[in-house]
């Protein structure tokens, strides 16, 4: 393998090939949904190559494989041009030969990026706070759930099998004895997660039954949204090795608790300095700011935050997801919380996000809603305490409702870019439809006979 190319990668990825023949790179990108798409291909053919082509349609699918018909000027389906961005390159460890996978920048044939690729969406997002000498800064929080292999879609979700031989009991948040249950599935997603380099800032039981949540390290948006793209593949195949599933769907059993991504953010300036907190510690209109613009935009962004119609399940009361778009200070049942911190620490969570969410396009959204409230200078509305679960819902319910709302929003769709809004509402649209054709047990059960 030629030492330049070696040279490229990140300190994990040299470690990880120390002593050994580099055999396959997974040349990938994140799709509309966040699935990994590409080529894989001998890495002597990689290290000679600057670039590949995939077709533009891979942005054009459904999460059943349909294709939305967006095409303003006929179906061609033309070629994009992929171009490696090795600070990203990271070892695939579970699987049998010695290989790398490399996220992939995305362009057209006149080398403009491709509006339409999430990861330049966040990109676009982070570039407007740049013009105006602002640095975003993330955090999330993944949760997900370890079930049962589920081979028949028709039965429903079941909880894994524990080291005891029970199955993993709900209600046990924070418990390390249930963590312990699966703890080899956790070995690996620590083995996995440290030969790719990435930082796990810890692990916690959520209140659901076989309910986990990995907290990140902050940083930059597309860095982080990065980690959760790779996070996602490892856990899956960390998961397979011990015969389980990993799933990452809003709400994958009935009865239990949802899978948030709750998004932390701040803003640095040009020096570093939080522009949330003043020189005396208190808080600057900015921070106010910020809420503000998650309080008035976030509902046209629960589409990107939300995005399937199994999303909707999750806003339950009382089940650990918000309903509302109240703002409090270490406040759970609010949608937007002001954590406990240091001043130099202060930041906004955004709680409305699910881990269904492509990860790029979910902090995108959510910078997107603070980005316009520090343009628009308005006030949010008073902090709320007590119980927000006992006041009235202000999100969608449905998919079919919030992409309504994603369309009528201009101000947001000149920050993600008409293309990009124009292609996602198809898309998601067209899966809306195909799921109102599918009928469900509940409507078999009670209304078969009934009505």
């Amino acid at each position: 393998m030629d030492d330049t190319f070696l040279n490229n990668l990140p300190g994990p990825a040299r470690a990880y090939l120390e002593g050994r023949r580099l055999d396959e790179v997974e040349c990938i990108v994140a799709d509309l949904a966040g699935i990994a798409r590409g080529k894989a291909m001998p890495a002597a053919k990689f290290a000679r190559q600057s670039h590949f082509f995939l077709p533009n349609s891979i942005f054009f699918q459904t999460i059943t494989g349909d294709w939305a018909d967006v095409a303003t000027d006929g179906y061609t389906e033309p070629d994009m041009i992929l171009k490696p961005d090795f600070s990203t390159a990271s070892p695939a460890p579970w699987t049998a030969d010695w290989t790398l996978q490399v996220i992939h920048d995305i362009e057209d044939q006149q080398g403009r990026p491709m509006p339409i690729a999430p990861r330049n969406v966040l990109k676009r997002v982070a570039g407007l706070f740049a013009e105006r000498g602002w640095k975003p800064v993330v955090a999330p929080e993944m949760e997900f759930f370890l079930v049962a292999r589920n081979l028949d879609p028709a039965l429903p979700i079941e909880p894994p099998m524990g080291r005891t031989g029970r199955r993993a009991a709900a209600r046990q948040a924070y418990s390390m004895s249930a963590v312990d249950e699966y703890g080899p599935v956790i070995d690996d997603i620590y083995d996995f997660a440290e030969a790719q380099g990435l930082e796990i800032d810890g692990i916690t039981q959520e209140g659901g039954a076989g309910q986990i949540e990995i907290n990140l390290r902050h940083g930059s948006p597309v860095k982080l949204a990065d980690e959760i793209f790779f996070f996602k593949r490892l856990i899956r195949e960390a998961a397979l090795r011990h015969d389980c599933f990993a799933t990452f769907m809003a709400k994958p059993i009935e009865g239990e608790p949802g899978s948030a991504m709750h998004v932390h953010h701040s803003v640095v300036d040009r020096e570093g300095r939080n522009i949330f907190v003043a020189e005396d510690g208190s808080e600057t209109p900015e921070f106010r700011w910020f809420i503000s613009g998650l309080q008035r935009h976030l509902p046209s962004v629960i589409a990107l935050l939300a995005p399937y119609v199994n999303s909707y399940r999750r806003y339950v009361p009382d089940f650990a997801a918000p309903i509302n778009l109240e703002w409090g200070r270490d406040n759970r049942t609010t949608g937007i919380r002001v954590p406990v911190s240091d001043p130099s620490a202060r930041r906004v969570e955004n709680r409305l996000a699910g881990m269904d969410c492509n990860p790029y396009l979910g902090i995108a959204a959510s910078l997107a809603c603070g980005y316009l409230g520090l343009v628009e200078q308005i006030e949010p509305g008073p902090e709320f305490k007590g119980d927000a679960y006992a006041g009235d819902e202000a999100i969608p319910r449905n998919l079919g409702e919030a992409l309504d709302l994603f369309e009528e929003n201009p101000a947001m769709q000149d920050v993600l870019g008409p293309e990009f809004c124009r292609v996602y509402r198809a898309v998601k649209a067209l899966e809306h439809k195909e799921f109102l054709q599918v009928i469900s047990p509940w409507e078999r059960e009670h209304l078969l006979l009934n009505v």
